[in-house]
């Protein structure tokens, strides 16, 4: 399926402004757990990325790899690092006409990225508690077409972010609070939840 830079850009777009509306949520939720910057930073971050011209790039990982180095370039903190290495893999593995399989493989190299680079593991209240269990949804509906597939890594993302509440932090500045962590939504499993529905809204 076609999978070109105006499905890329649809994607970020969507994303940009799911974010630009929940940047007060997002930095609500790091305030209760982290640096109280997470919505705001992602919105400074996003808002670039919206700016880049699609019309610029020849193809739609090309496009997906500046947006990556956009937010590593214009976010603080630990969100522009891991967000910008989650484009760059996935842009690196983007095929204009990927099917469900390939598409799910360039989501799959991004979630790497983010584990190689964040030294997370699922059941440490990070966005990899949301994003790991919604490629996993992802895999077993490939079979049943893209559309299928992100509806339901949409779904298992969120009920991911939603499982973040009870656990205790174990990396980033939420890990200094212990146990004190427990009982609140982790802001960067809320943000990876808005990216892949806008993907579910964009690229089916």
């Amino acid at each position: 399926m076609a999978l070109d830079v105006a499905a890329a850009a649809a994607w970020m777009h969507d994303f940009a402004g799911v974010i630009d509306e929940n940047a007060e949520l997002l930095t609500d939720l790091d305030r209760e757990i982290g640096d109280a910057d997470h919505g705001f930073n992602m919105d400074r971050g996003m808002k670039a990325v919206a700016a880049l011209d699609p019309s610029a790039f020849a193809k739609g990982g090309d496009y997906l790899k500046k947006a990556g180095m956009t937010l590593v370039s214009t976010v603080g903190g630990a969100s522009g690092p891991l967000y910008g290495t989650f484009f760059l893999r996935v842009g690196g593995a983007w095929a204009d006409d990927m099917d469900a399989a390939g598409l799910g493989k360039a989501l799959r190299a991004g979630l790497d990225g983010i584990v190689q680079r964040g030294k997370a593991s699922v059941g440490e209240k990070t966005m990899v508690d949301a994003l790991s269990p919604a490629l996993d949804a992802y895999d077993a509906h490939a079979g049943e077409g893209v559309a299928a597939a992100l509806a339901a890594a949409a779904q298992a993302c969120a009920a991911g972010r939603d499982a973040t509440i009870p656990l205790i932090a174990h990396k980033g500045r939420a890990s200094y609070l212990g146990e004190r962590s427990a009982g609140h939504q982790d802001p960067g499993a809320t943000s990876v939840t808005m990216l892949i529905e806008a993907a579910s809204r964009n690229l089916a």
